[in-house]
């Protein structure tokens, strides 16, 4: 059981809060450590910020377990749920392409025309859903309200030739770096780039009318197929945020400030840390700093601190965005009691998440230069920091006023243009995709044959199931055909072996007939009666 403590905020400075209500047995005013209550969803504790209009919430939960429960208090203003100030980068999609229309039985009557012969058109074929990547899109936040897309079906075939309209497609907008995997954890696509399609459910066959059956083997057909049905299943999706130069840093060090400052973004800036809960991209007009070429994009990576790997703070929410960065500015602030510390601490968090990040081309800013106590110890906070780093890419600024910025923009802009286009860490390329297509059409051919009982047996397989399904029930030529089609494919070479005889009975795909061993049902049925040459 859990208390909940809702509170408005009193005061959030430094690493204190106050104006807590006794619930942790502590009386009002007692300052609580950030690191205590910063753990979500792990220990006794868990804290969540929603933000207000006008004012800032906290949310206390405390383990109520020991004896006597837990108590809750609540505070002027109602909490807001955890689902409306967290970053939707994460989502669960039911998707299921549309079905294709019928096949149509006509034949051709017409005044002065004998034998028209078939005449019945084919069904359209079923929408297909798509995922389409879009550089305008950065959340998964519209899929809160609406999980289900359905691609649009077909329409049945109808006389005189006339095929179905095949169902519109349904195209759903995804942010770059989407990851689509489906419900056993299977990797199915990952859009990096703006415009890229990936087909997660597609729409079913339309069925043939009699007339695409005319041969000379048979010139009146007198069956069509149904149409197929379309795919369905739910898919997971997690969002890696595509930039090109991610922003990490200890809270309070001035990221969202640096942000503001180079970019129109407008994330929240405060004097207490975890100002900024979710990541915020943000384009740098590089015209702004007289220089000329494409926009940068900036992700600013908030909830960074010591035991991020393992759920402190933010937790490893928004590690994941990191990997996708091309460029990572690791903002130190020289305000801080250890700046050295402070960087050392991000760098192994990165380490303890993912090995390759710290490969990472890192450009490490000393921040609050404007600060009098800050520009008094620059001198050694660089001296420090050069000694842990790897490389020479070190400088001083103040994301407050602007100072050395320009200076910095210029820098990256020339380290970004040297790095080569393909570092965005994709997961799967298009062609290992249609090679997982070629794989699984191949899988589909395969069956198995299984014994229920005497005389009785089961048929299993994506292909020979689809084949029944779109057989025609209500047409005994059909049925002819069906029978065919099972002696083409290995089906009744497979029953015979398993023992079945004519007459046994045959599921396939929750329909029940009877086995004959004859690929002419008729010539089978005869010669189960006695009549043979």
């Amino acid at each position: 059981m859990f208390g909940i403590c809702i509170v408005d905020r009193i005061n959030i400075k430094g690493l204190e809060m106050m104006g807590f209500v006794n619930v942790l047995g502590l009386s009002e005013g007692t300052g609580v450590r950030w690191d205590e209550i910063c753990e979500l969803r792990e220990g006794s504790r868990r804290f969540g910020r929603c933000g207000a209009r006008d004012r800032t919430r906290c949310r206390l939960e405390v383990d109520g377990s020991g004896g006597g429960g837990g108590e809750t208090v609540e505070g002027r203003a109602s909490a807001s749920s955890e689902a409306e100030w967290k970053f939707f980068d994460r989502a669960r999609l039911y998707v299921k392409g549309g079905d294709g229309g019928n096949g149509c039985v006509a034949f051709r009557r017409e005044k002065g025309i004998a034998k028209g012969g078939p005449a019945g058109g084919n069904g359209g074929g079923g929408g297909t859903v798509y995922l389409v990547a879009d550089k305008g899109k950065n959340t998964l936040a519209r899929f809160r309200g609406r999980v289900h897309f359905r691609g649009h079906p077909g329409k049945n075939g109808q006389g005189k030739g006339r095929h179905g309209v095949a169902g519109k497609d349904e195209v759903v907008t995804v942010p770059l770096g989407t990851v689509v995997r489906d419900e056993k954890g299977e990797l199915i696509g990952d859009l990096c780039v703006d415009g890229q399609r990936l087909a997660v459910a597609r729409g079913g066959r339309g069925g043939r009318g009699n007339e695409a059956f005319k041969s000379d083997r048979d010139v009146a057909p007198r069956f069509s197929e149904n149409g197929e049905t379309g795919e369905e299943h739910w898919l997971n999706l997690e969002l890696k945020l595509v930039a090109d130069i991610g922003i990490i840093g200890v809270p309070n060090a001035g990221k969202s400030t640096l942000l503001r400052k180079v970019s129109n973004a407008k994330p929240d800036v405060a004097d207490y840390p975890f100002t900024t809960v979710i990541p915020t991209l943000g384009m740098c007009d590089l015209n702004w700093f007289d220089l000329e070429g494409r926009s940068l994009v900036f992700a600013d990576i908030p909830g960074l601190l010591e035991g991020a790997h393992d759920g402190k703070g933010l937790g490893v929410a928004f590690l994941r965005h990191i990997e996708r960065c091309r460029i990572l500015i690791h903002l130190v602030s020289g305000a801080s009691e250890d700046p050295v510390g402070d960087y050392e601490a991000i760098n192994q968090e990165l380490e303890l998440f993912s090995p390759g990040l710290v490969d990472k081309p890192q450009v490490v800013l000393i921040n609050k230069v404007d600060i009098p106590e800050v520009k008094e110890k620059v001198g050694e906070i660089e001296a420090g920091l050069r000694s842990k780093m790897s490389h020479k890419r070190l400088a001083v600024i103040s994301a407050a006023s602007g100072e050395g910025i320009p200076t910095v923009i210029k820098r990256l802009v020339k380290l970004v243009e040297s790095m080569p286009q393909d570092e965005l860490n994709v997961l799967i390329t298009e062609e290992e995709i249609r090679e997982r297509e070629e794989r699984r059409a191949a899988e589909e051919k395969e069956f198995t044959v299984t014994t229920e009982g005497p005389n009785r047996f089961r048929v299993n397989g994506v292909m020979v199931e689809r084949v029944v399904k779109m057989t025609n029930w209500d047409y005994v030529d059909g049925l002819d055909r069906l029978q065919r089609v099972l002696e083409a494919s290995g089906v009744n070479k497979a029953l015979t072996k398993a023992g079945a005889v004519d007459g046994d009975a045959v599921t396939i795909s929750g329909y029940e007939f009877s086995f004959y061993g004859n690929e002419n049902v008729f010539t089978a049925m005869a010669i189960q009666e006695g009549y043979t040459d």
